[in-house]
């Protein structure tokens, strides 16, 4: 199944109310369908340095309901929260508030966790990533159980026991927000498959921090193995499920700052191959919108995201294909 395209903008690093509502705005009047907010907790310091993740200043629920109060038609995304750092019975109603007060905005993406120095940072136990998982699918279980209202919640798992009461507020959208499941690693894609209505086909950070490893979990033959253990999780839900991925190596040919050298040199990567990198756009605009053109046909992934860095350099081709 084809779908069309949509564009969304990650963001990390506003840091006051008018400069985050400027962003979402902008964002909002620029064609992005969605603006997505990250899940991570660590400010400038010893324990984020070495990870190759950026800071993100703001918290993600109080950063996606001023978004969703700053807009009338631009959709807020997690993307992911992670499911460690939550009380899933309380995020659940919180998604849920957001979800209401946007009306029915609200995309809600979840994630097992993978930022190791984050965990012995804030002194969230660091499981094993079959225990990470296991609440992963526990959280997304209950929150399609309680947003469905079928009466009392009723759920008792490893993780989550939780009965007794109706989930209020009921979320707008039915039976419930849309549920994004993210990773690049066989089981949570299988688990994605399995109950997401979008799935996030992401970098393989088993090992905690982004480098060469998570790059190489990342070519377009990993990432066709990713595309076949989403298939066994989804059976025959496979083409009701919209795909989703991120741009991080982004140099638009008279757009950017960041030039294709550099790119090539921060990746290794031989020129040609960066260009066929699933989560590469480099080249000019036809080239890249070429790009990704084939990418949906030979993947699926029709839902693309981008760093709040990228939002000018990538606007041209959200022009020429959001909506085809």
């Amino acid at each position: 199944m084809k779908r069309p395209f949509r564009f969304a903008i990650q963001a990390f690093s506003s840091t006051s109310l008018k400069e985050w509502v400027d962003l979402a705005r902008k964002v909002e009047d620029s064609g992005y369908s969605t603006l997505h907010v990250a899940d991570h907790l660590l400010g400038p310091g010893s324990k984020i340095e070495g990870t190759g993740h950026r800071v993100q200043t703001l918290a993600i629920i109080p950063a996606m309901t001023a978004a969703a109060m700053a807009t009338t038609t631009l959709r807020i995304g997690s993307r992911m929260a992670c499911v460690s750092y939550h009380l899933p019975t309380v995020l659940t109603k919180e998604m849920a508030s957001i979800d209401v007060l946007s009306e029915g905005r609200l995309e809600i993406g979840l994630g097992a966790g993978w930022l190791v120095n984050e965990y012995e940072a804030l002194g969230i136990p660091w499981e094993s990533a079959g225990r990470r998982i296991q609440l992963l699918r526990e959280t997304a279980e209950f929150m399609r159980m309680a947003y469905a209202d079928e009466g009392e919640v009723d759920y008792h798992g490893e993780f989550i026991e939780s009965f007794g009461y109706r989930a209020v507020p009921q979320p707008v959208q039915r039976p419930w927000p849309p549920l994004m499941i993210g990773g690049g690693a066989p089981k949570v894609l299988g688990l994605a498959g399995e109950l997401a209505d979008i799935v996030s086909v992401n970098f393989n950070n088993s090992s905690g921090t982004v480098g060469a490893g998570s790059i190489a979990s990342s070519t377009e033959g990993e990432t066709h193995k990713k595309i076949e253990w989403i298939k066994e999780g989804a059976g025959e839900r496979f083409d009701d499920i919209e795909l989703e991925t991120a741009t991080y190596f982004i140099s638009v040919e008279g757009r950017s700052e960041i030039t294709a050298e550099s790119v090539v040199a921060r990746t290794g990567m031989e020129l040609a191959e960066l260009k066929r990198f699933p989560h590469a756009a480099v080249g000019s605009v036809d080239e890249i919108c070429e790009e990704l053109q084939r990418r949906r046909e030979e993947f699926g992934f029709s839902y693309i995201t981008v760093g709040d860095a990228h939002l000018d350099a990538y606007l041209p081709i959200v022009e020429r294909l959001a909506g085809t």
